[in-house]
């Protein structure tokens, strides 16, 4: 089953942010980005006093499912600087990172796996949300 890519919402803050690092990667890098910035060119911009509550956005964490075998997982969708080796983080720069960004409580999508093969995933729980916090500048 093709799931079609949902509208996606991006506060102007992290749109700022993302577009310095992308700004500043090496140009081999390019091929890495490229889906990240396939998302942002997509994306509905908005301050973020205006991101409505169940959008994720950078720092949030998300628990998702998978659709074929309904196992959950958490992961929180950080900058490169900020990535853990505990499993709990993902890049915005990997493709699965870029996918999260902007969707919202109930979305479902086409993830890239590692393999090469996509798996739907749904976006069940946005468990934090900075702006939704009232922390805009983190």
């Amino acid at each position: 089953m093709n799931v079609s890519q949902p509208n996606i919402i991006v506060s102007a803050l992290d749109l700022s942010r993302l577009e310095q690092i992308l700004d500043t990667l090496p140009s081999n890098e390019v091929e890495r980005t490229s889906y990240l910035e396939a998302e942002l060119e997509r994306a509905d911009i908005v301050e973020p006093t205006a991101i409505p509550p169940n959008v994720v956005t950078m720092n949030s964490t998300v628990r998702f499912s998978v659709s074929s075998s309904n196992q959950t997982f958490c992961l929180t969708l950080v900058y490169p600087k900020d990535m853990t080796a505990d499993g709990k983080t993902i890049s915005i720069l990997a493709p699965a990172g870029s996918a999260m960004l902007g969707l919202v409580e109930g979305d479902e999508i086409d993830w890239p796996g590692r393999d090469g093969k996509t798996i739907q995933v749904r976006v069940d729980e946005i468990l934090y949300q900075p702006e939704r916090a009232g922390e805009y500048h983190r």
